[in-house]
């Protein structure tokens, strides 16, 4: 029998652990950035070997990929050589499911620094941001070129997580028009287009997001093409559908309202919006969402939201929900009508 001081010491232990979490996500950045998996693909090495490989202090680097295999990121032989696992796989760049440029886009200060500073968001109500980089996240991004390209690598790459899912789980009919609006490189609008064959669809963003459109494909040829403009003013009017993914989640129910206000603008009256988020669920039990919130807090000044938050935001824009579609992934796709 475990005694209360034994029960004690072990959720001290545990606990000091989770405080010591943002070592983690240190140590998975730092790899990263310096390519680490990538010097691994041709099989184990030792840290001396990768040091000279990526030139960093080989014991160094060494402590950072024992502490990383503890967690089954990268493993360790007998003969102290790293090697990489499954998870580590992911780390390295040109192969599927990549999550590198996101890992770069998480760790890098345009998130580190506001979410560092989450204890005055949680005081203010807004995030750190502005303060940080003199402007709120998408305006200083108009201005820091880099910035705004290490944001659209990290989103794709996210994005390629879920947007198979998605596309396969909503049924568009055949010759329906869809605008993916705000929809980055278009790696959502790519996948529907490839999962319906008999429909066509256009990617609505900023013209210097568009630049770096990745629809070029055999599977999508003469079917897409592309619109520039602000989706707090208007959107590409008279089609069929217009896909909101992960695009809600970026703002504040003010603003939210006035992109959904532009969409609804230019929507016909029997056209549908497809909102393509998370929908928190209640209860205790981990969910990948309400760690995602607690990031768009503290970086965006936008949020997840419930199914009753939905309800009521998408009610005061002028819309109806008809049915919300859960997905494999994290996402479920809401569809909803003018009301």
């Amino acid at each position: 029998m475990t005694s209360a001081h034994g029960d004690a010491a072990e959720l001290s232990a545990q606990l000091s652990e989770h405080m010591n979490g943002f070592l983690y996500s240190a140590a998975l950045y730092t790899v990263t950035l310096h390519g680490v998996a990538d010097h691994l693909a041709g099989g184990p090495r030792t840290p001396e070997e990768l040091g000279e490989l990526t030139g960093l202090h080989g014991p160094h680097l060494g402590r950072v990929l024992r502490y990383l295999s503890t967690r089954e990121v990268f493993q360790e032989d007998a003969e102290g050589r790293f090697a990489l696992t499954p998870m580590a796989e992911l780390l390295r760049s040109e192969v599927p499911g990549s999550l590198r440029d996101s890992f770069l886009m998480l760790g890098d200060d345009l998130y580190w620094k506001p979410v560092g500073r989450l204890h005055e968001t949680v005081r203010t109500g807004r995030t750190a941001f502005d303060e940080i980089f003199g402007a709120p996240f998408f305006a200083h991004l108009q201005t820091d070129p880099a910035a705004a390209s290490l944001f659209n690598a990290g989103t794709a790459g996210f994005s390629h997580l879920v947007t198979e899912h998605v596309a396969q789980s909503y049924d568009f009919p055949e010759g329906a028009t869809v605008v993916d609006v705000g929809g980055g490189r278009g790696g959502l609008l790519r996948s529907v287009l490839a999962a319906h064959p008999r429909i066509t669809g256009t990617l609505y963003d900023q013209a210097s997001v568009i630049a770096e459109h990745q629809l070029d494909g055999p599977e999508v040829a003469g079917r897409w093409s592309t619109a520039s403009g602000d989706f707090f003013a208007s959107v590409p009017a008279g089609h069929d559908h217009y896909l909101l993914k992960s695009i809600l989640h970026d703002w504040s129910d003010e603003n939210c309202l006035r992109i959904l206000q532009a969409v609804r603008a230019g929507m016909r009256p029997d056209s549908k919006l497809l909102v393509v988020d998370p929908v928190i669920p209640s209860g205790n039990a981990f969910d990948a969402s309400k760690t995602i919130d607690v990031m768009m807090m503290a970086v965006y000044d936008g949020k997840e939201r419930t199914q009753r938050e939905f309800e009521e935001i998408l009610t005061k824009a002028g819309f109806r929900i008809t049915r919300i579609l859960p997905t494999p992934s994290l996402m479920s796709v809401i569809e909803a009508v003018i009301a």
